[in-house]
């Protein structure tokens, strides 16, 4: 049975117009064991999810991804160059999964982070509860499709998306 997922990604890092152009990405640089656990457990080819802009004015669902493939070494962690470098991570027990997305669709324009939280069929996603900073949350099928519904209404050009004062250059996913 699919599932359904919410990723999160600065703009100014990897957008919904990028992943479009691109056609499909590798999700890496997550260093957090919750959502490693997630990519290695739980997500599954076929998945769908919703590309979130984080850290934006206005921050908020911009479009529909699928997943292609969950629970991939994260080559990050390897590169000693990168930020994501984990000395102690082996080639042959990565302790760093990514997972592979593709494009699906774009929203018109951002579904702000403030009218997701005035739909009473999202008052229960994870992301909108306090204290939340996972970079993937899981979505209830209902909450997938109010999110894609309310895509599918907006106005508005999504070119406008500006990265909030202060927002680093790179971040991870």
């Amino acid at each position: 049975m699919a599932r359904f997922w919410l990723l999160k990604c600065e703009p100014v890092v990897y957008s919904i117009a990028d992943l479009e152009r691109d056609g499909r990405t590798g999700w890496d640089s997550v260093r957090n064991y919750q959502v490693r656990n997630f990519m290695r457990d739980d997500m599954k080819p076929g998945d769908l999810g919703i590309f979130y802009h984080s850290n934006a004015d206005p921050s908020g669902a911009a479009g529909v991804l699928k997943i292609t493939k969950p629970g991939l070494p994260d080559p990050t962690q390897f590169d000693p160059k990168s930020e994501y470098h984990d000395p102690k991570s082996s080639r042959e027990t990565p302790t760093w999964l990514m997972c592979e997305v593709a494009f699906v669709e774009r929203f018109e324009g951002v579904v702000p982070l403030e009218r997701l939280r005035g739909e009473t069929a999202l008052a229960d996603m994870q992301i909108l509860k306090r204290g939340n900073r996972l970079s993937i949350t899981p979505l209830t099928e209902a909450e997938f499709k109010a999110i894609r519904a309310l895509g599918a209404a907006v106005s508005g050009a999504s070119e406008g998306i500006r990265a909030k004062s202060g927002a680093r250059g790179k971040a991870s996913r």
